[in-house]
C-alpha cells in the first residue's frame, strides 16, 4: 500500500503558500514541496494531493491519503466533488485543481483519511514544515490559475 501524507499553508491567505507531501512506501520514503508567490490555504491542500498522486510510479497499488484539510477530504469522501463536476464547478473555487485531480481520482481510487492537524502525527508535522518552509522559500511560483481567477 501507498501512503501519502499531505499538507499545505499559506501565510496571508491568499498570500505565500506552499505544500508539503511524503509518499511512503514498504521501506521508501520520498519528499515533496513547492511553494508559491500567492494562493490560498485550500489550493495548496488540493495540490498537495495532485502532486502526491502524480508522483506515483507504481501503478495497481492501493493508495491511502493522509489529510488534515476537511476541505479536500469531505469533497471526495462526501461525494460533493461529483456533484461540482455535474455542475461545471459553477461558483465553486479552485475548479482548475480539481480538474486536475479528477483523473488521478480515477487512476488510483485512492482513500481518505483526516487527521487532525497540528496534534503530533509525525509525518503531518513533518508535512506542515515542509509547506511552511516551501511559502518561506526563493523559488516560489506563481499560481497562474489563481491569479487569473482574482482578475
Amino acid at each position: 500500500m501507498i501512503r501519502l501524507y499531505t499538507d499545505g499553508a499559506a501565510q496571508g491567505n491568499p498570500g505565500p503558500g506552499g505544500y508539503g507531501v511524503i509518499l511512503k512506501f514498504g521501506s521508501h520514503s520520498k519528499e515533496l514541496s513547492q511553494g508559491y508567490r500567492h494562493t490560498t490555504n485550500n489550493r495548496m491542500e488540493l495540490l498537495a494531493v495532485i502532486a502526491g498522486l502524480e508522483a506515483i510510479k507504481k501503478l495497481g497499488m492501493p493508495v491511502t491519503v493522509y489529510s488534515d484539510s476537511k476541505y479536500v477530504v469531505e469533497a471526495v469522501k462526501q461525494g460533493w466533488l461529483w456533484g461540482w463536476e455535474k455542475k461545471d464547478f459553477k461558483n465553486k473555487k479552485n475548479p482548475d485543481l480539481w480538474k486536475r485531480y479528477i483523473p488521478l481520482h480515477k487512476k488510483y481510487k485512492p482513500e481518505f483519511v483526516w487527521i487532525k492537524g497540528h496534534a503530533g502525527h509525525a509525518e503531518n508535522e513533518r508535512c506542515d514544515q515542509l509547506a511552511v518552509s516551501a511559502a518561506e522559500g526563493y523559488d516560489l511560483l506563481i499560481d497562474e490559475e489563481y491569479e487569473k481567477s482574482r482578475v
